[in-house]
């Protein structure tokens, strides 16, 4: 919902990796962008204007003094228009040309003229982006300019070498734009540390006690918190990169996530604890693989710390806790008495049969004082922004947050 009622312009340069910036249109435009763009004569070689007037059902534009309206010079009202201004790819001659003030065509006088944050996404030849000019254009840049870089990354290139300089695919751009546009939201200034994931418990160098978590609620959790304007730490098992802007803390064991969330916990805002983490672990890991024997394996299992439990001892009167409740059965006794164990702010609960590695959720939100929200079954990602409401609310004490 981030990008709905915002205005993004688009700037397309000369590379080969333009035609990924018609999947990256259309992706803004689904997720509720009104989007312009602009394409320099270069980009122009490689896609057509017409690809993203399609797209967008507005004018691709590629003259210098292309007219809006009668009355409306263009490069002057796109740049009082954007919320964000997003070139990609940006080859390392337009990056030049940025970081020298240069106004020699449309989207480089666009971008002069904007004072709405711009979001860069670098594609060239390994030699280009490495080369020291480069390097000090985008650092220019970055001094002078609210200017952000997603990538490059590193893949095959144009030329069919392998390095650094290829485009960031166009989920990480767009990711990369919601940092930007959330930047100023009702979680602004906030810190805000959240668990994902399984635990992994090693009974061997080979294998180890797990859950079926996949870590998918957490993410979409850090993405809403980062979406509202917080400083997310993300402490996960998952293996996944972090969402764009914010920190992620690996780890695999329930021992290396209270050691994370103890050391995070006394600057933070906000905790929430999403990982599935074991209850209990092997009193020791075999040095070795367990050989199969002909009889049966006995494994003495000890418990793991509470992390809760030992946060609520710790916790300030300001930090607001939130503690997420899997339960097969009585669901939501079981939650409340959680929630009061804990000394939680908040608890979701729902049923992890339903749940674990599915796209959709199906919640109850209990708060400390009673009320209670159920939630139809959604996708996680509207899961975690109804959660996000209410975890808002309770930070800036607008309980009107999580009515909308």
């Amino acid at each position: 919902m981030i990008f709905e009622g915002k205005s993004v312009v688009l700037g397309v340069t000369g590379g080969i990796a333009a035609y990924k910036a018609a999947a990256l249109c259309s992706q803004l435009v689904k997720a509720g962008a009104a989007v312009d763009v602009i394409l320099t004569e270069a980009a122009r070689q490689f896609v057509a204007p017409l690809t993203f007037q399609a797209v967008t059902h507005r004018p691709a534009v590629t003259e210098m003094f292309f007219l809006l309206a009668e009355t409306e010079i263009g490069h002057v009202s796109l740049a009082k228009r954007a919320d964000v201004l997003i070139v990609a790819p940006a080859t390392a001659n337009t990056i030049a040309k940025l970081a020298a003030g240069l106004a020699d065509n449309m989207l480089t006088t666009t971008a002069l003229a904007t004072r709405a944050p711009i979001l860069l996404a670098p594609a060239m030849e390994s030699q280009m982006w490495t080369s020291p000019l480069t390097q000090a254009n985008v650092d220019r840049l970055r001094q002078y300019r609210d200017v952000t870089l997603v990538g490059p990354g590193e893949g095959r290139l144009a030329s069919g070498a392998t390095g650094v300089g290829r485009m960031a695919e166009p989920e990480e751009i767009v990711d990369a734009a919601r940092w930007l546009l959330g930047r100023g939201g009702p979680m602004a200034g906030r810190r805000v540390v959240i668990t994902a994931g399984g635990t992994r418990e090693p009974l061997d160098p080979i294998r180890f006690l797990g859950n079926r978590s996949s870590g998918q609620m957490g993410y979409a959790l850090a993405r809403a918190s980062r979406d509202r304007g917080a400083q997310v730490i993300l402490v996960s098992t998952a293996g996944q990169p972090a969402p764009f802007g914010t920190t992620l803390v690996p780890v695999e064991t329930a021992a290396e996530m209270h050691d994370a969330v103890m050391q995070a916990f006394p600057d933070a805002d906000v905790l929430l604890m999403a990982a599935a983490v074991a209850d209990y672990r092997p009193v020791a890991a075999a040095p070795h693989k367990i050989r199969k024997r002909e009889d049966d394996l006995a494994l003495k299992l000890t418990r793991t710390a509470d992390i809760l439990a030992e946060v609520a001892t710790r916790r300030r009167a300001d930090q607001v806790v939130v503690g997420f409740a899997a339960e097969t059965e009585h669901l939501l006794e079981n939650a409340l008495d959680k929630l009061r164990r804990k000394r939680l702010d908040l608890i979701v609960a729902n049923d992890p049969r339903q749940a674990m590695g599915a796209a959709t959720s199906e919640i109850t939100l209990i708060a400390a004082d009673g009320v209670v929200d159920e939630l139809p079954p959604l996708p996680k990602g509207e899961v975690a922004g109804r959660v996000l409401d209410w975890v808002a609310a309770l930070v800036t004490k607008d309980e009107h947050l999580h009515l909308r």
